[in-house]
């Protein structure tokens, strides 16, 4: 009895030995593998450097990965802000203007309380459309003025919208090209249809003043209550705040008288004393 446990004990030990001989074996074998496959790793990164970036690149694309994991997700703003707001805006520096354009620009702005800004914009579509017309961008800028001191949401008891006070019911189809009649109140779309009305009615009166009687609606009326007068005012101070001279925002202008505009189209009968702006229509 005691020769065969003491045989088992012998055989036990014999096994275990064996197990740890062997385990030994495999985890050296393992760890020598192990390192071995790390100095060829090392010696394959040195060797090309675009493996060991390539390499770099991943980890630390992973590495971010978790961390934007681990990182607990910010709650999003019911009033969240888009990046792309600056395409919609109607804004540029004055100091990018040429310095006439920013002498009306800053004038403009301390008088009708309109940001700088947008009026930037506004007073540089004013030169462009006049460069293309033949028009004095100052006469442009003064109709806005009068009409609607800038405001471009500005609506009258009759219909007239924006900028320059066009009535959208009746030139509709001048802001097709543009989206719709949505966009009478989009500035500068505003301001090139109202300069086209305006066209249309110069060469309607065959004169500047005649067309502003025209543009106010009051062509067949004894007197325009002014308007003409209010506007033309407003042109003399804007000219000679571009010529760089210092004008209180009601100083009296110097009067300015433009010669007859041959009219291109044959003069067609007066709109009604009710009408606003040339309700001049393509087919009136």
């Amino acid at each position: 009895m005691k020769q065969a446990l003491s045989a088992a004990v012998q055989g036990l030990r014999t096994f275990v030995s064996d197990v740890a001989d062997g385990f030994f074996e495999i985890t050296h074998n393992g760890f020598a593998l192990l390192g071995l496959a790390t100095v060829f790793a090392v010696l394959a990164l040195f060797a090309r450097p675009d493996l060991r970036q390539s390499g770099e690149e991943q980890l630390m694309g992973w590495l971010e990965a978790r961390r934007a994991a681990l990182r607990p997700a910010e709650p999003v703003s019911p009033v969240a802000l888009e990046p792309t707001a600056l395409e919609r805006t109607t804004a540029a520096s004055p100091m990018d203007l040429p310095k006439q354009q920013a002498a009306m620009a800053f004038w403009l702005a301390r008088k009708y309380r309109v940001a700088p800004e947008p009026l930037s914009v506004l007073v540089a579509e004013a030169y462009d459309l006049g460069q293309r017309t033949k028009l004095d961008p100052a006469l442009i800028l003064a109709i806005v003025a009068v009409e609607s001191s800038f405001n471009p949401f500005a609506q009258s008891h009759v219909g007239a919208q924006g900028l320059m006070q066009v009535m959208t019911r009746v030139h509709g189809d001048k802001y097709e090209p543009a989206g719709g009649t949505l966009t009478a109140f989009d500035p500068v779309t505003n301001m090139r249809v109202g300069v086209k009305v305006l066209l249309e009615c110069i060469s309607r009166a065959g004169s500047l003043e005649g067309g502003l009687r025209y543009y106010v609606g009051a062509a067949n009326l004894e007197s325009d209550g002014g308007y003409a007068s209010k506007v033309l005012a407003e042109r003399s101070r804007l000219r000679q705040v571009a010529a760089g001279k210092a004008v209180a925002p009601n100083a009296a202008p110097t009067p300015v008288r433009d010669a007859p505009i041959s009219a291109t189209n044959d003069k067609k009968p007066a709109a009604t004393g009710d009408d606003k702006v040339a309700l001049l229509s393509d087919g009136s």
